[in-house]
């Protein structure tokens, strides 16, 4: 089977690493990829938000099966163009991707199928969201659209939630605002492989926001994840995939919308049992680097099943231990990234025992791999315990090196003893 891989980033990379070991796959394309990707397969540049570009790459190429990666994508409705194609998409139609473009459109899913979440109060005006953020206490403030990991805002007070508001609404996304209900308790990502109406359960997975060890410093895209998160046991999980995935999926498709690819639900562990604080309608970054280590099945016909309405809901048969990744990130990250730094020690030790995937790389006039993003490598090692994979992985990523390279060393320092 040929298969494109829609993106550039780590996820990507990730995705078209664990295809590649698939006895049925007779050609991978990567578009428009990164340096990475270039050993997996035909690496071709393509605007990936563009549904015409992609579709005449699918048809130029004879591709079978589209694996769309990031979200802009989708919400551009590239899904729905190669679907009208012809071809097999695993990745929702931009109707169902609107859980992750529309904040206040998850929400209202969500208490139409009963899944557990906070309570929200949604604001399409900015002024009128500032004023009531005011008059409250602690709340998180979110922006109803995709911006780009910056759109929510933890606020400690109600002067700091409204000062969060008018910041949000000078973004274009940030025009109708949420302010919903703060909740406590550990954060946890759970995703699921759907066709439309059944959903199959990857292990849950933990990343680390903040930039610094200890958990501090500001909020990122994620500093590094680990599998298997062991905060709910396989019953719980059961209750997830029950009470968050099918109802959602249900309703979506109740709506005309149905959702065939990755729904990633970001749970929080409340003292009443989880509950949703976000949808996404793709897989996770950094969570897909260390869910790829520990997937024993053959990723390929999964995909396949998802992306034509005939997925089998057993369990997926998973790799013993843990699989921790670790993010190198550049100097000002997250605020202003410096790109064009030389990468070194990036050759030393690959392999696909501790792989690394490429996020923010690019290739400069003289061929070599330059920084090029914010978030540039995730460094991924698989052990028996979380600190032997921990230890594995930073062993490797102290040996890649960039000028003011960030990185943490405790990476599932929460994670149960295991």
């Amino acid at each position: 089977m040929r298969v494109l891989v829609l993106g550039s980033g780590g996820r990507e990379h990730a995705l078209a690493w664990k295809l590649k070991q698939s006895p049925l796959l007779t050609g991978l394309v990567i578009a428009p990829g990164n340096p990475g990707t270039e050993a997996l397969g035909e690496t071709v540049g393509v605007d990936q938000n563009d549904p015409a570009a992609v579709v005449a790459l699918v048809k130029a190429k004879g591709i079978e099966l589209v694996v769309v990666g990031p979200e802009a994508p989708l919400v551009a409705g590239v899904a729905d163009a190669v679907r009208r194609a012809g071809v097999p998409v695993f990745g929702p139609d931009a109707a169902a991707a609107r859980v992750e473009g529309s904040k206040a459109f998850a929400k209202e899913i969500m208490l139409a199928a009963g899944v557990p979440t906070a309570h929200a109060r949604v604001f399409g005006s900015v002024e009128e969201a500032a004023r009531a953020a005011a008059d409250g206490g602690p709340i998180v403030v979110k922006a109803d659209g995709l911006a780009a990991g910056k759109g929510v805002v933890v606020a400690d007070s109600g002067a700091e939630a409204a000062v969060a508001v008018r910041a949000l609404g000078k973004l274009p996304a940030g025009q109708t605002v949420l302010l919903e209900e703060r909740l406590e308790g550990p954060e946890l990502s759970v995703m699921a492989l759907c066709d439309g109406e059944r959903a199959v359960l990857l292990p849950a997975s933990q990343d680390h926001k903040r930039l610094l060890d200890g958990d501090r410093g500001p909020n990122t895209g994620g500093m590094g994840a680990y599998a298997p998160a062991r905060l709910l046991d396989e019953a719980q999980l059961e209750q997830v995939r029950q009470q968050v995935m099918v109802p959602t999926l249900r309703e979506l498709a109740r709506r005309g919308a149905p959702f065939r690819g990755a729904l990633y639900a970001g749970l929080m562990l409340t003292p009443s049992g989880p509950k949703v604080l976000e949808f996404n309608a793709r897989l996770g970054d950094p969570e897909t680097q260390v869910l790829m280590m520990q997937t024993a099945d053959d990723l390929l016909p999964l995909l396949f099943a998802a992306a034509t309405g005939r997925l089998d809901e057993r369990p997926l048969r998973l790799a013993s231990g843990y699989a921790v990744g670790i993010v190198l990130a550049s100097p000002g990250y997250p605020d202003a990234p410096r790109t064009g730094l030389p990468i070194s020690g990036l050759a030393e030790g690959t392999d696909d025992e501790v792989p690394v995937f490429h996020s923010g790389t690019r290739r400069d006039g003289t061929g070599a791999i330059v920084t090029a993003g914010g978030r540039v490598l995730t460094v991924c090692a698989r052990g028996a315990t979380v600190v032997a994979a921990r230890e594995l992985a930073l062993s490797r990523a102290l040996r890649i090196d960039f000028e003011g390279r960030q990185l943490r060393h405790d990476i599932a320092h929460g994670a149960p003893p295991g």
